[in-house]
């Protein structure tokens, strides 16, 4: 898949939307679609859902009023760039993505009243950054080994979130699921997993598998579905996604 520079794009998108004989009203503002960004970059573990987990981002951008775009670059964390942005979406990135100005411009951007939604392996991301573990809200240790890839029934701990409403009490599906360390104490959990329907657990029974808070002037939400590529054919998690995606824009 190529990847083309975002920030160019981002300015060609603004441009194009702004080229009128008279300035939009602020009716017309409001229609226009909303940027989000798809950091995809890997220095570990490169995960095959990837493309399919940007697909799917763009498709639910189409139907509901956002333009996602992707970038695999560090080079487009710049406070500029950034700027574009209501939300950055961490997608199945791993290890150490981002340099020293680059962490800065991110920080800036959080600061500044930006968003950020992790999946999957965004908490398999810097864990040389503190401020990026408790912007996550946990990092990974390990999950179960052969197969990784199993059923597990997951507690919905509240449904008073665009992210978990349609959900029933227990949500029974197949991912692979991480077991955390350095876990946020100041998160909301949203759903937590039960590690009696599934071996390979090491959280007990606090483990959380989605949550979100607002830190530091912005939006934080994680989800540690997401590792393979059927996921984003489920229908109970593509609205997971998307109610994750409408609560960092502020829509709800």
């Amino acid at each position: 898949m190529r990847i083309f520079t975002l920030s160019l794009l981002a300015f060609c998108f603004m441009f194009q939307m702004g080229a009128q004989d008279t300035p939009a009203t602020e009716a017309e503002a409001q229609k226009m679609p909303e940027l989000v960004l798809i950091f995809t970059k890997t220095k570990g573990w490169r995960h095959k859902s990837i493309e399919k987990g940007v697909q799917t981002l763009r498709e639910l951008g189409r139907q509901n009023g956002f333009v996602a775009l992707q970038t695999e670059s560090g080079d487009d964390f710049t406070t500029q760039n950034l700027n574009n942005y209501k939300l950055v979406v961490f997608l199945n990135t791993t290890l150490d993505v981002l340099d020293d100005a680059q962490q800065s411009a991110f920080e800036s951007y959080i600061k500044g009243g930006g968003a950020f939604l992790g999946i999957h392996g965004a908490s398999d991301t810097e864990y040389d950054w503190p401020w990026y573990g408790k912007l996550v809200g946990g990092y990974f240790v390990d999950h179960p080994n052969g197969p990784n890839v199993r059923k597990a029934k997951i507690d919905v701990v509240s449904k008073a979130h665009p992210s978990t409403e349609h959900l029933q009490d227990s949500w029974t599906r197949t991912d692979e699921w991480y077991n955390f360390k350095n876990l946020n104490p100041e998160v909301t959990v949203l759903l937590n997993l039960d590690e009696t329907s599934y071996q390979g657990g090491t959280n007990g029974s606090n483990h959380p598998i989605a949550w979100y808070h607002e830190f530091d002037g912005g939006r934080a939400f994680y989800t540690g579905g997401g590792h393979t590529e059927d996921s984003y054919d489920e229908p109970m998690f593509r609205k997971h996604l998307l109610g994750a995606i409408e609560w960092c824009l502020k829509r709800k």
